[in-house]
């Protein structure tokens, strides 16, 4: 039992405190399931066991709020027969389990007083000004007196990929909805809460001395609906008709924006409910309901170490593939050698496999135990030494090879980005996959993509389609401008105006560029000694002219050249608001710049002019100007200087 409560423990600690996972949730599952059985067997409960301890130890420096009445956890069950027999001959409410974070709500004069989170179950944290700053939480309601209603918060899983997709660096993207939901409302800073569409749904009305309930769990969650509140979907059942709403609701899980952990029964009969009482650690007058999950038993062939940027090599189990909810599956994350570890894994070895929460591929049980897997010594990608580290009783393996390709992912990802060559479909975390298998290892090698088909759509993320469109984007990124793919090299300091001025300077001539020495460079205007110095040393670098010999020859380089314009020469603009006749700033910075005139980005003394359709505008840009006396012209001002 102390074994059992000591890695339980440890596990929910990783889970709730540092949205990691030591050990997979289906082991937890039986863990638990296995020490409450022993437990019962034996009459004893120590007092650091996870059956009689709610939620999480409060360790954030958020303030700290007990609890009136202790938020309890609820008992469940995997059986449906378990299920009828517990609901016997009453009618139940049954309604999602959503996946999120437990909140408080209380309401006094009909505004937000508090919001506390679940916490242990008596203590939890202060979120008020975070909750206030949640998509759908009321601010205001009709009902005066002091009202407590207790809720889910969550993020959808749309909104979890939005959130996802703003974020360029790949280790740094949430792992689930649930832990980014969790990181989102324990925040220190409301203002970060109101960016990640955090939604609360009501399950419980809690206190409400003057409302007359009707004795009817039911009338409480319409009554919130009526007061402002989403509520978390619900039918009424009763013996007859649970089985049919088991179904309905299992069917549309696939399906259903918000994560779910399974079901909620809880007895209509308030008075009935009110006198069952509880537990230490459950109520009486709730169950909940996980669907048994569906395994299956595979053969374990390979363990992928999929790399990422900062040289931590994740556990990836490749194995035989298997039918699991309607779909087929032959991968699924290790999460870290711990599991790897807990599980003896081997190749070779027969495995269950089965999908968390009916969505999630995990792995359940190895069945052969061999403990045959070797921790790789070198860096799959680069064959640098690797190292295994432990940190809050976690271990990850890392390459220690601080020039591993994988760490420098993000000179691709700034290669294929929207300014540079403008490769769409690529993101970090694809670049990351395609380098963990060799597929790319320098630049020239995202050209020869189209070669590699077989290879790529069996990686997660790649299928036919997706490959397809991939080949699309890069064919049509071949067709380029000298000043385009320097820019793309990501040569320090050289940025999107100074790669078209040197390449003007250049006379488009992709060799004149490469052959610039320091002091020409700073003949170049904005093109000062340190910038020289990064460009020359830059090219000089060992296989960098062989990397772009390749390069160019998979290119089709624009090389053409007209000569520019003298009507704005010398002269240095900054362009700030919405425009009416140009369709963006690009298009009337080209303009300028086909001109002989510079655009830069920011007010200063060498400014000569900032253009907006809003001179009057208290923008800091206008303020800026007028501060400096540059002059403000219009859009329409300038296309007068334009000639146009």
């Amino acid at each position: 039992m102390e074994e059992l409560i000591e890695v339980l423990n440890r596990a929910s600690k990783a889970y709730y405190d540092d949205a990691s996972e030591i050990i997979t949730n289906y082991e937890y599952d039986a863990m638990y399931d296995e020490l409450e059985t022993l437990e019962k067997e034996h009459g004893i409960t120590l007092d650091n066991s996870p059956t009689v301890n709610v939620g999480y130890t409060v360790k954030s420096e958020l303030p700290k709020v007990q609890h009136e009445k202790k938020l309890l956890s609820l008992d469940k069950t995997k059986d449906r027969d378990e299920l009828r027999s517990w609901l016997g001959g009453h009618e139940g409410v049954l309604s999602w389990k959503l996946d999120g974070l437990t909140v408080s709500l209380t309401y006094e004069g009909g505004k937000l007083a508090q919001a506390v989170t679940r916490g242990n179950g008596s203590v939890g944290e202060l979120i008020t000004d975070n909750a206030r700053a949640f998509v759908n939480v009321p601010k205001r309601i009709a009902f005066e007196d002091r009202l407590v209603v207790r809720g889910e918060a969550v993020i959808t899983y749309r909104d979890f990929e939005l959130i996802n997709e703003m974020i360029a660096d790949a280790d740094a993207k949430y792992k689930n909805p649930r832990n980014l939901c969790s990181g989102s409302v324990r925040q220190l800073d409301s203002r970060v809460t109101a960016e990640r569409s955090v939604r609360f749904y009501a399950f419980a009305l809690i206190e409400a001395e003057s409302l007359d309930s009707r004795n009817s769990r039911a009338y409480q969650m319409d009554w919130l609906k009526e007061q402002g509140f989403d509520v978390v979907e619900h039918v009424m059942v009763d013996e007859a008709s649970l089985f049919d709403a088991l179904d309905s609701f299992e069917a549309r899980i696939a399906e259903f924006p918000i994560p779910v952990d399974g079901l909620v029964l809880s007895l209509e009969d308030l008075e009935y409910s009110r006198s069952l009482g509880t537990t230490a650690k459950f109520p009486k007058d709730s169950l909940a309901f996980k669907w048994r999950d569906q395994q299956a038993e595979t053969v374990l062939r390979e363990i992928e170490w999929s790399p990422s940027r900062t040289g931590l090599l994740n556990p990836v189990a490749i194995f035989d593939p298997v039918e699991l909810e309607g779909t087929t599956v032959s991968r699924a994350s290790v999460h870290n050698i711990n599991i790897m570890e807990d599980l003896q894994l081997g190749i070779g070895d027969r495995i269950t496999v089965y999908k968390a929460n009916m969505i999630i591929p995990q792995l359940s049980d190895n069945l052969t135990r061999s403990g045959r897997l070797e921790i790789p010594s070198v860096c799959p990608v680069c064959g640098g030494m690797t190292r295994v580290t432990e940190e809050d009783n976690t271990k990850t393996l890392i390459c220690t090879n601080p020039d591993c390709i994988a760490k420098d992912v993000k000179r691709f990802s700034h290669f294929v980005s929207r300014d540079a060559m403008n490769i769409d479909g690529l993101s970090e975390a694809g670049l990351l996959k395609l380098i963990g298998k060799g597929i790319i290892k320098e630049l020239p090698d995202i050209y020869d993509i189209k070669d590699r088909r077989d290879d790529v759509i069996i990686l997660e993320g790649f299928g036919e389609k997706s490959f397809d469109k991939l080949v699309r984007a890069v064919d049509a990124s071949r067709r380029t401008t000298p000043a385009r793919l320097l820019y793309s090299l990501g040569v320090p300091g050289i940025g999107t105006a100074n790669s078209a001025l040197i390449a003007r300077h250049c006379r488009n001539s992709w060799e004149m560029m490469l052959g610039l020495d320091e002091s020409e460079l700073m003949e170049i205007d904005g093109v000062g000694a340190v910038m020289a110095g990064d460009y020359v040393r830059y090219f000089a670098r060992e296989g960098v002219r062989v990397m772009l010999d390749k390069l160019v020859s998979r290119l089709e380089l624009d090389e053409s050249f007209e000569e520019a314009g003298t009507a704005l020469a010398g002269r240095t603009f900054v362009i700030t608001g919405s425009l009416e006749h140009f369709g963006n700033r690009k298009e009337l910075k080209a303009a300028i710049e086909a001109e002989g005139g510079r655009v830069s980005g920011s007010v200063s003394a060498s400014t000569d002019y900032l253009i907006t359709n809003n001179p009057g505008s208290g923008s800091s840009k206008n303020k800026a100007a007028r501060e400096l006396g540059i002059d403000i012209i219009t859009e329409a001002q300038v296309m007068e200087m334009l000639g146009m």
